[in-house]
């Protein structure tokens, strides 16, 4: 199929211009959208794209993310159909990514009757990945279990970023630089290897410190990277702290009962609440 042939109007450079401009005016739309509609775990599920897309935890694990979402909001408004899908909850808490593991252990919390749930979120208490153990504690604390305290209070407290490698490092963020999950924090210039390996942040937070400078060597297992708490994972600490925390965690939590620009005035107040409800608590 041979396409039209231009009039001698539509000739030259400036129509084509026109032209080009016109189709990055439309891909700079259609290319958001697509991927918004790829991604955004708010757009309604059927029951039939559920099952499907629980199915695809190894191809498009993205998908089976988006349907335990939808799972998690049917849950919370307490319809009984989606315990049909819970064998499939329990089984993807074993999968292999971390990114299913921890969108499982959460949703699990949704249903803090369930014996089976309660059983398997103790389990990954003991997750290698932060993020799983830091959402199966929160969940935790809604069968009202205190089981993941200890990764309760963990949340509120530095976390040291350690390396996988040896070999001279070359820090990439400042003290002050938010750090999201998987952001690059230090690249190390291993000997031997044409590319340096990459250290990502395990959890989000923010940089108090980096542990080496630049041109540093560093040993694996040593830490690089000193962050401070994520202002959204302090307050769900916090939260779970309210329900399952005792009278020693007071202090710990006294720290954020000040707002300032890491501590949200949100977080403040819940920090006030829980220290108020722990008073009268006794300890462990």
């Amino acid at each position: 199929m041979t396409e039209p042939a231009l009039s001698a109007s539509e000739k030259g450079p400036g129509k084509r211009a026109t032209i080009v401009m016109s189709l990055v005016a439309v891909l700079c739309i259609l290319i958001p959208l697509l991927f918004w509609h790829g991604t955004w775990f708010g757009r309604a599920l059927t029951d039939e794209q559920i099952s499907e897309y629980l199915g695809d935890n190894h191809d498009q694990p993205r998908r089976t993310q988006h349907a335990l979402v939808q799972i998690s909001e049917r849950m919370s408004r307490g319809e009984a159909s989606v315990k049909e899908w819970y064998p499939q909850l329990l089984s993807l808490a074993d999968h292999s990514l971390p990114e299913l593991r921890l969108t499982v252990a959460w949703v699990m919390g949704q249903d803090n009757q369930n014996e089976q749930f309660h059983d398997k979120l103790r389990e990954l208490l003991r997750d290698a990945n932060p993020m799983v153990r830091r959402n199966a504690a929160l969940s935790l604390s809604r069968f009202g279990d205190a089981a993941g305290r200890t990764e309760l209070l963990a949340m509120l407290q530095p976390h040291t970023i350690t390396a996988g490698t040896g070999g001279v490092i070359s820090n990439r963020l400042q003290q002050g630089d938010v750090a999201d999950r998987g952001t690059l924090l230090v690249r190390v210039e291993v000997e031997g290897e044409p590319e340096p390996a990459e250290i990502r942040s395990e959890v989000p937070g923010v940089v108090r410190k980096q542990l080496k400078s630049d041109g540093d060597a560093v040993q694996p297992g040593e830490g690089v990277t000193l962050l401070g708490p994520d202002p959204g994972h302090a307050f769900e600490a916090l939260r779970g702290l309210y329900l399952v925390g005792v009278r020693d965690d007071i202090e710990t939590i006294r720290p954020f009962l000040m707002p300032s620009e890491n501590n949200p005035a949100h977080v403040a107040e819940q920090a006030r609440l829980t220290i108020e409800k722990l008073s009268g608590n006794s300890g462990p």
